[in-house]
């Protein structure tokens, strides 16, 4: 009995649990020795890409830039070259010649700002420089006289020029003009010493063959550089004849001015001008449409496709 009291008096130890945390060795993150191969492949593959961007971009920009000094010439030709002798008698030629020299001036500058600035704005510059060069191209085939249509409506159109010359009362301004600046007075003083073959193979000038000398169809035979002898030809019925032999006076203030052909050789002057101006204009502008085009495509590839 004893026994049994003193256990409950004295209850049994607590137990105590203990854990055991076991320590795991630390494991580093392994580093690969050699990294992928894909990376730097991409990385070089990059770099040769846009090497070979570059060196498209800069021969296009460069033929770009070459191909707009022409147009700077010309439109510093056209702003102070003077005006052909009797030219001016239209107002509309030199005030289209100041503008189309102006205009020109504004395609080489702009041509050359969108190349410059092609990286930032390449799509509006394209669009603008494009816009420019198709008025300017219009320009040119209207000078040419591709618009058949229109052309009589056009300044500075073969058909203008035939229409504007043609009519009397402009005409009695430019054969006045034409007198007045001593053309054909000045072949009268070259030509003294040449006979009918020595002025019929010089190198006259439209404006000189057709005011200044009777025309060859009418065979008249050479006295001086002043007087021309009416030949007593029997007329062939197979050719068309020719008023202007009956024109022709062996008069200095009227030789062959009142003469179709006169008329004709001034008009030939003025179309020789306008026409190479034309075909300049047009050509340029398909020119610089072309390289534009080349830079564009060349700078999209360079950003985008690189």
């Amino acid at each position: 009995m004893a026994a049994v009291e003193n256990a409950t008096n004295n209850p049994p130890p607590e137990a105590v649990a203990l854990t055991v945390i076991e320590e795991k060795p630390e494991t580093k993150e392994e580093i690969p020795d050699n990294p992928p191969a894909s990376e730097p492949k991409k990385v070089i593959m990059r770099g040769v890409k846009a090497l070979k961007s570059k060196k498209i971009v800069l021969p296009v920009a460069l033929i770009t830039f070459l191909l707009s000094i022409p147009v700077l010439f010309s439109a510093i030709w056209l702003l102070y070259i003077r005006q052909y002798d009797c030219e001016g008698l239209f107002k509309n030629l030199p005030r289209l010649q100041i503008g189309i020299g102006i205009g020109m001036l504004l395609i080489f500058f702009l041509s050359n700002a969108v190349v410059y600035a092609r990286a930032k704005f390449p799509v509006p510059g394209l669009m603008f420089i494009m816009m420019l060069m198709i008025v300017t191209l219009v320009i040119g085939l209207g000078i040419i006289g591709d618009f058949k249509m229109e052309s009589r409506r056009i300044v500075a159109s073969p058909r203008w020029f035939e229409l504007k010359v043609h009519n009397n009362k402009n005409w009695n301004d430019i054969k006045y003009c034409i007198y007045e600046t001593r053309t054909c007075k000045d072949l009268i003083s070259r030509s003294y010493s040449l006979d009918s073959n020595g002025i019929s193979t010089t190198n006259l000038s439209p404006v000189e063959s057709g005011c200044c000398t009777p025309p060859t169809i009418c065979e008249m035979e050479f006295v001086n550089a002043t007087y021309w002898k009416r030949g007593n030809i029997e007329i062939d019925s197979t050719i068309p004849y020719d008023r202007d032999c009956d024109t022709w006076q062996n008069d200095e203030s009227m030789l062959c001015y009142d003469c179709n052909a006169c008329k004709d050789g001034f008009v030939r002057t003025l179309e020789a001008k306008w026409l190479k101006l034309g075909t300049f204009l047009s050509v340029m502008s398909l020119l610089l449409m072309i390289s534009h085009l080349l830079l564009f495509v060349a700078t999209m590839w360079e950003q985008y496709g690189g």
